[in-house]
């Protein structure tokens, strides 16, 4: 057996796949598959939240975006589109580029150095040229989840400082990196509550029967970990 498949199995030895955990024990439990698997880089901590909505359907979408308590440990590059003062105050913020016109060109030609985009309300007339190429990555500025916006500030110090977005898949499932295999289960499980409460809160009015179907937590090369969902629930009565 190779040795990447050997640590796989011996991380995937430690989790029972019948059982869903406690919140606390689940993370206790990913960092001891962390341990077991002893990778040379810092895996990223993803959770699935399987979701009893229809996407489909628009007022069934979940999505939104949390600042997580211990950020996402992952350095995030910020592209801003302003003018003026406002461009100003994005530089001062710490984006790593701002423009207008300019910039749009510069992603027109290929330049996608980014990870998120940041707009002003009326930088969308330029920014809006760009769907094709911003909309299928996922960069599309909204402003659902604060990207457009005149607080250019704020959302640049949101985005450096650990703001994930989300919004549910056609299967009803939310994706989210939350985290670094690398940060206390602590950590981890105030980022996981921070966010799975905001995405409570979203419930939209429309759907039907069980909301929260399941969560899953994993890291990039562990097994997947099934949480039990009975304390997010009692906290949303």
């Amino acid at each position: 057996m190779p040795k990447i498949a050997k640590k796989f199995a011996a991380a995937s030895a430690l989790v029972d796949r019948n059982k869903r955990y406690a919140i606390a024990e689940g993370f206790q439990l990913l960092k001891k598959t962390v341990d077991a698997r002893a990778t040379k880089f810092d895996q990223t901590v993803d959770v699935a939240i399987n979701l009893g909505v229809d996407p489909k359907h628009a007022d069934q979408m979940v999505r939104g975006a949390v600042v997580l308590p211990h950020g996402t440990g992952a350095t995030v590059r910020v592209a801003v589109f302003a003018k003026g003062e406002k461009a100003t105050e994005a530089e001062g913020a710490g984006a790593d580029v701002v423009g207008g016109d300019d910039l749009a060109k510069r992603i027109e030609g290929g330049f996608l150095d980014f990870d998120t985009v940041i707009a002003t309300p009326d930088m969308m007339g330029v920014v809006g040229r760009l769907g094709k190429v911003l909309g299928p990555r996922g960069l599309m500025p909204n402003p659902k989840v604060g990207t457009v916006t005149m607080d250019v500030k704020k959302a640049v110090s949101d985005a450096k400082g650990g703001k994930v977005e989300f919004r549910a898949e056609k299967a009803g499932i939310v994706h989210v990196k939350m985290g670094k295999s690398s940060f206390p289960a602590e950590k981890l499980e105030a980022n996981f509550n921070t966010l799975v409460d905001l995405v409570m809160k979203l419930k939209p009015a429309t759907a039907k029967g069980v909301y929260l179907k399941g969560i899953a937590v994993s890291t990039t090369m562990g097994p997947g970990i099934k949480l039990d969902t009975t304390e997010i629930l009692a906290r949303h009565r």
